[in-house]
């Protein structure tokens, strides 16, 4: 079983569902998809693993054993060629904007996911992906904070770290939707949800 990946050019920021419709008709081989885009012959000549499929867009295929070490060059590599990129097997598209109030950030995911500078709109999808197989996600900036939610009975469990205070902080959250908010609020550099939640030192 391989892992596979995505790549082509749009204008603006897609929702994951728009990604998902643009490579299913990919897969069938439909014209009218995206429009060519020197990024992707770019990308496919700078990763070994890429294929340019058409002008417009290019596939990576890798083994899983190999999948989470390409996905990340990958990533950066598509951004850095103006392309988004889509992960089919988690449902993500990971666009070039917008992106946080942190470049040096990273998403970091319990199946292996490591995202450098993601945009917001992936922020707070990747939330949807948590499940038994994917028991976390954090947003970290290594050496000064971070946030972290995994799932816990009745709800969420919410860690937040500021290394300068050395402070570390634990919650719970009721729904995806409190959860999605301070992710979204961390990586845009609002510490709202420090407020709106009943915190324990740990």
């Amino acid at each position: 079983m391989n892992f596979v990946l995505a790549a082509w050019h749009e204008p603006e920021p897609i929702s994951r569902e728009r990604a998902h419709e643009v490579y299913a008709a990919l897969a069938r081989g439909e014209s009218g998809g995206p429009h060519p885009h020197p990024g992707v012959a770019a990308f496919a000549a700078r990763l070994p693993e890429a294929e340019a499929l058409s002008p417009a867009h290019a596939l990576v295929t890798v083994d899983l054993d190999s999948s989470d070490e390409v996905a990340r060059t990958a990533f950066a590599l598509a951004r850095e060629c103006g392309l988004v990129c889509y992960d089919p097997q988690r449902d993500l598209v990971h666009n070039l904007a917008p992106t946080g109030a942190y470049r040096e950030m990273q998403l970091h995911t319990g199946d292996g996911m490591i995202i450098e500078d993601p945009d917001l709109g992936l922020v707070v999808d990747v939330l949807d992906t948590l499940s038994p197989g994917n028991s976390f996600a954090a947003l970290v900036v290594f050496g000064r904070h971070f946030v972290q939610v995994s799932p816990e009975p009745g709800g969420y469990e919410l860690e937040y770290k500021d290394s300068a205070e050395n402070l570390l902080l634990r919650s719970h959250a009721a729904g995806i939707e409190d959860v999605r908010e301070a992710f979204a609020e961390y990586a845009a550099g609002d510490r709202s949800f420090l407020a709106r939640h009943d915190w324990q030192r740990v």
